[in-house]
């Protein structure tokens, strides 16, 4: 079973809203985030560092955002931020744009309450691993049905460390709609830890670990309200996906758009009023402080001609920093 926010999220269309950096839960040794998003209280969305709202709006407008993820850190320990955000998105997007939350606490009633008032579709809870196969009985099965009873659809969200048939249950009780598998990994920021306990990179893999991938397939993955995440799928789907709904948003007439969600267009220190003595219609470029951006493919031509001397065919992201990700000089 794939939820709402994950179609979503496989085609591109969910901002990642990061609100808080700071966690309670020290001690789980595969958690990935980076140095610059550990214990800070800056936001991001997506890569975009937050410094007002306008930022977060014009964050999820540029990608076309069908909905919103928020993560952390912790974000039900900055509840009202979180809840400020969650509004702050219903009312610019409406009630379509699904937001879903990932959380390593349970919050309690207040805060589900709290949480469903601000606009919050779906809640992933992640329990402490050490807590796995006892969670029955326990404040993590309570949250589950009071979640619901707010108005919140509660399910779970685990790395894939080892199968767990307790999932699976709260599945078939009704409590739990769906349960997410992600496929362990390793990241800049829980390598050495992860390392240090015992773990090691999948041959031929980038981020992907050594860890009981086929034992929790067998146990769990049959399972209709089950979804196994590979990091392949996140790295070459969502993240892409993402870049190209973005590139669609952003691009000018004559920039390209790749299969990777990168925009192509080429650069010239050629006048402007070269450009308009050969005839190219305004259309086809853009005048820079220093330079002139134009179609690559018209740029190439025409140094192929004669018509300009040099120039150059530009490849970047097109997030908000427009980073770059190659530079082909022509001449």
């Amino acid at each position: 079973m794939i939820s709402e926010g994950c179609e979503q999220c496989s085609v591109g269309g969910k901002m990642v809203l990061f609100v808080y950096g700071y966690c309670d839960q020290r001690d789980c040794f595969y958690c990935p985030l980076g140095e610059n998003r550990k214990n800070v209280t800056d936001v991001y969305a997506n890569e975009r560092l937050v410094e007002s709202d306008e930022d977060v709006l014009e964050e999820a407008h540029t990608m076309d955002a069908l909905g919103t993820s928020i993560t952390g850190g912790e974000p039900q320990e900055a509840l009202d931020r979180t809840c400020h955000y969650l509004s702050l998105l219903k009312d610019e997007f409406g009630d379509d744009h699904h937001t879903h939350l990932y959380t390593g606490i349970t919050g309690g009633r207040e805060n589900m309450r709290r949480l469903a008032e601000a606009g919050l579709d779906e809640i992933r809870f992640h329990p402490p691993l050490e807590l796995w196969g006892e969670l029955h009985g326990t404040e993590w099965e309570d949250i589950l049905y009071v979640a619901r009873e707010e108005g919140i659809t509660p399910s779970f969200e685990i790395p894939g460390i080892r199968p767990e048939e307790e999932f699976l249950t709260f599945l078939d009780e009704g409590a739990a709609e769906f349960c997410n598998v992600n496929e362990f990994e390793m990241s800049q920021g829980n390598f050495r830890r992860m390392q240090e306990a015992g773990y090691d990179l999948r041959e031929g893999h980038m981020s992907a670990v050594e860890s009981d991938r086929e034992a929790i397939l067998d146990v769990m993955g049959d399972h209709p309200k089950v979804y196994f995440c590979t990091s392949v799928f996140k790295d070459a789907a969502q993240h892409r996906n993402r870049l190209k709904r973005m590139a669609r948003t952003v691009r000018r007439p004559f920039d390209e758009v790749t299969d990777d969600g990168t925009i192509v267009y080429g650069k010239t220190w050629a006048d402007e009023n070269r450009l308009r003595e050969l005839g190219v219609p305004e259309e086809f470029y853009a005048v820079k402080s220093t330079h002139v951006e134009l179609a690559w493919w018209l740029l190439e031509e025409m140094i192929d001609d004669g018509d300009v001397p040099d120039g150059e065919i530009v490849e970047q992201y097109p997030t908000v920093d427009r980073t770059v990700v190659e530079r082909t000089p022509l001449a």
